[in-house]
């Protein structure tokens, strides 16, 4: 049995379970979950229509580099929504979603041969983070570093906790932009430090951009690829964006999304994949396409998540320490109590008097530097109709209005 398995940490969902047990929740209250990020918003009708279209791609073997047809939509939408060119060719991957490439990439870019000397290679993530990155760099044989989200810098990773030695030898950085479960955007300042880190030490940086489409204010959130292109750096070099149509379509049974950035890397990302077996299904291929290329349910599915958080974060907001995310579906809340366990008997408390399920944010993170991050907080995604939003959060008042 590979021993690097014994590394990996239960997933916060099953230590949710755990934790909810022996809890008996309230039964004159339907249940109400906010604690999965699953999209529930409904999926649009030229997607299913394009995948029953495609039936007949069930009996061809696809290509892993996928249709360049696909590959032309992709980077398409990438030039409509960013305003850069990529070249469809070289520099865009179709991925069975972001949740598998963002694994998958620290099994082609890390090489555990070296930094023996320094305790191996170093991959380094956000905290709070999105558990794939931590279980994606101990399979590659890499210890993980984590660099503390700072609430006064509107949830920036603190980079500069990282010591110089260690830079040395990190091979990989994770960027979640908008962040999960913050909903923080990294600003261009922010991005320009991350490029002259990996231009000092080497190292490849994966930007997961999945929530990207869902946002609050008028302006986008910026992507890793424009910040580049921005600042000067058309290549991509050792750079990777990754994004998913799962949150942007509402299809997250459907697998689909791309990767793009540095050819070169996507080269040999392409190499790993072939023999990973890691070919989008012909059918998903064409559904994709359409997606890509149709913008309007975007805006609609936006709409619906703009309208939902204008009514639930105020609500919320007369009882929790909590604010309007820069974008994404979650809210990031801080919830009354004291000590490390409080984010887990809100959780408890709440399910048990009010049938409503959140995330413990101490789930979401790990300690590090002295704190974890996350704990004192939990994760509440709003992904569900907006009724049944305000419904939980109409619990969640009363519940912490009892506590005082």
């Amino acid at each position: 049995m590979n021993p690097l398995l014994s590394r990996l940490q239960p997933y916060p969902f099953e230590r949710l379970r755990d934790l909810t047990r022996d809890i008996t929740p309230n039964p004159a209250l339907r249940p109400i979950s906010l604690g999965i990020g699953e999209p529930k918003h409904p999926t649009p009708a030229l997607i299913q229509d394009a995948l029953r279209g495609a039936l007949s791609g069930l009996a061809s073997y696809p290509a892993t580099a996928g249709d360049l047809k696909l590959r032309e939509a992709m980077s398409g939408w990438l030039n409509r929504r960013y305003g850069i060119a990529v070249d469809a060719a070289t520099q865009v991957l179709p991925v069975n979603g972001s949740r598998e490439a963002l694994f998958a990439l620290a099994q082609t870019v890390i090489d555990p041969t070296q930094h023996r000397d320094q305790g191996g290679p170093v991959v380094v993530s956000p905290n709070p983070f999105y558990q794939i990155y931590e279980g994606a760099a101990l399979l590659a044989g890499a210890r993980i570093v984590y660099a503390n989200s700072d609430p006064a810098r509107n949830f920036a990773p603190d980079l500069a906790s990282i010591p110089e030695a260690t830079w040395a030898a990190t091979q990989l950085l994770y960027v979640c932009s908008p962040g999960n479960p913050t909903g923080a955007v990294m600003p261009l300042a922010e991005w320009q430090r991350l490029f002259e880190l990996s231009d000092r030490y080497g190292f490849v940086i994966a930007s997961d951009e999945c929530y990207s489409e869902i946002y609050f204010r008028d302006e986008p959130p910026l992507g890793g690829l424009e910040a580049a292109v921005r600042l000067g750096r058309p290549d991509f070099r050792r750079l990777i964006a990754f994004t998913s149509l799962s949150k942007r379509s509402n299809v997250p049974g459907m697998r689909s999304g791309f990767v793009a950035g540095d050819a070169a890397l996507i080269k040999q990302f392409l190499l790993y994949r072939t023999y990973h077996g890691s070919a989008m299904s012909p059918v998903v291929q064409q559904a994709s396409i359409a997606a890509w290329n149709d913008e309007q349910h975007v805006i609609e599915n936006r709409e619906k998540y703009r309208s939902k958080f204008a009514r639930v974060t105020p609500m919320l907001a007369e009882v929790l320490d909590v604010q309007l995310p820069d974008a994404g579906f979650y809210l990031w809340a801080k919830v009354p109590g004291r000590g490390p366990a409080a984010d887990c008997e809100f959780a408890r408390g709440l399910l048990a008097q009010y049938n409503v399920t959140v995330l413990p944010g101490s789930f979401l993170a790990r300690e590090a530097h002295g704190v974890n991050p996350g704990a004192g907080r939990v994760r509440m995604a709003l992904v569900a109709e907006v009724d049944e939003c305000v419904e939980a959060a109409e619990r969640i008042v009363a519940y912490v209005s009892s506590l005082s």
